[in-house]
């Protein structure tokens, strides 16, 4: 079968290369064309466009790029037009996905969507475009499975991706003490910083990150660059800095890491699930935060403290995330610290929430499954 797979953010190039190997296990003989990353091309697919040309945040920027982004809307509907794909699989990113839903739907196609658009946290009211555009939802939380519920809409839960790359690098990682030798640094312990995939979140929150350093002269700082940004504009805010960076090694970062202090999304469950002690921190442009709070329904913001329900790490937004903070909170989840122990007790509640590896085989077999017998029913019916 043909699948056309969309992915528009770095997490979503992760899950995509995930989900790519799993189709292909399930489905040997699947042909897949995808908007993505690295991470998905090498996994099998045929990279179409990159999400690099479409990771655009924040309420100014988007009204600075509305022909950029009416050219890729058309660009996507013509591609999956000309490649008639059995299904159009759409990961997160909803902004641009549920347009293509609407547009895939109507074209005729079979539409899936995997890893729902925060929807229990703003613009709820989307949950009618799920229902009449997507055929099914393929979720990645398991509270999310009462929230579709509320609104009448069936989904299971087969596991988090997270667990499956998670395990997948732990096995091949090896000691804090080797991790440390192959990413170049010394014997000192390291505190890891994960400032972002995008230039609008790193120009905001690496500078706060930076003003910790003179606090904790026994450590070594490690910032986990991401290649879709060039070094010099990281170089514009650690200066002179004793920070070392180091491009596509967020994992590694975090296993060598004594704590961290990464950027509110995916990357607080990957610490959590790596057992790295964390202080999340998230800062935008003052607009774009003033606009958020009118719509953002949700307490707390770390996925981390979404999916337990309640505060195990803790958050710094936007005027929080001060030095002052900071510093103390960091102080806190050190070896020593008061709050390190209660923080490594929830993440291995957290871990037993979501479940075994094997999440993305799983979803990929239900979705061939799905494929299959809609296919049979077809021919019955002709």
């Amino acid at each position: 079968m043909r699948y056309f797979i969309i992915a528009g953010e770095q997490s979503g190039d992760l899950h995509g290369s995930n989900l790519i190997r799993g189709l292909r296990s399930a489905d040997p003989s699947s042909e897949i064309f995808c908007w993505g990353g690295e991470k998905m091309e090498k996994a099998g697919g045929k990279l179409l466009m990159h999400y690099r040309k479409l990771a655009i945040m924040g309420f100014l920027p988007v009204l600075m790029n509305l022909r950029t982004i009416a050219g890729n809307f058309t660009l996507c509907k013509k591609q999956i037009s000309e490649y008639s794909p059995d299904v159009v699989i759409l990961i997160d990113f909803p902004g641009f996905n549920l347009r293509i839903a609407k547009f895939a739907k109507m074209a005729g196609f079979r539409v899936f969507y995997y890893i729902s658009p925060k929807l229990w946290a703003w613009k709820e009211s989307r949950v009618e475009k799920i229902r009449k555009f997507v055929d099914r939802m393929f979720i990645i939380f398991p509270f999310e499975v009462e929230f579709y519920r509320k609104h009448n809409i069936e989904v299971e839960y087969y596991g988090n991706p997270l667990v499956d790359e998670i395990a997948r690098k732990r096995d091949i990682s090896g000691s804090r003490e080797d991790i440390k030798r192959s990413l170049g640094l010394d014997s000192r312990p390291v505190i890891g910083m994960l400032a972002g995939s995008r230039k609008g979140e790193v120009k905001f929150i690496l500078p706060q990150m930076l003003k910790v350093i003179k606090f904790f002269p026994g450590y070594q700082f490690v910032l986990a660059t991401v290649q879709s940004i060039p070094e010099e504009f990281y170089h514009r805010f650690t200066g002179d800095l004793p920070v070392k960076l180091i491009p596509g090694k967020s994992y590694e970062i975090l296993l060598a890491s004594e704590a961290s202090m990464v950027k509110s999304g995916t990357s607080t469950l990957e610490a959590a699930l790596l057992n790295i002690p964390q202080v999340v921190c998230y800062k935008v442009d003052e607009i774009s935060f003033q606009i958020a709070r009118q719509v953002v329904k949700i307490r707390v913001f770390s996925l981390v403290n979404l999916i337990m329900g309640r505060e195990v790490v803790k958050e710094l937004i936007q005027f929080l995330l001060t030095e002052k903070n900071l510093v103390k909170e960091l102080r806190a989840i050190l070896p020593g610290g008061t709050d390190r122990e209660k923080m490594l007790s929830d993440y291995a509640e957290l871990r037993k929430l979501l479940g075994p590896a094997g999440a993305s085989l799983r979803i990929a077999s239900e979705m061939v499954n799905t494929l299959n017998i809609k296919r049979g029913e077809e021919e019955i019916a002709r």
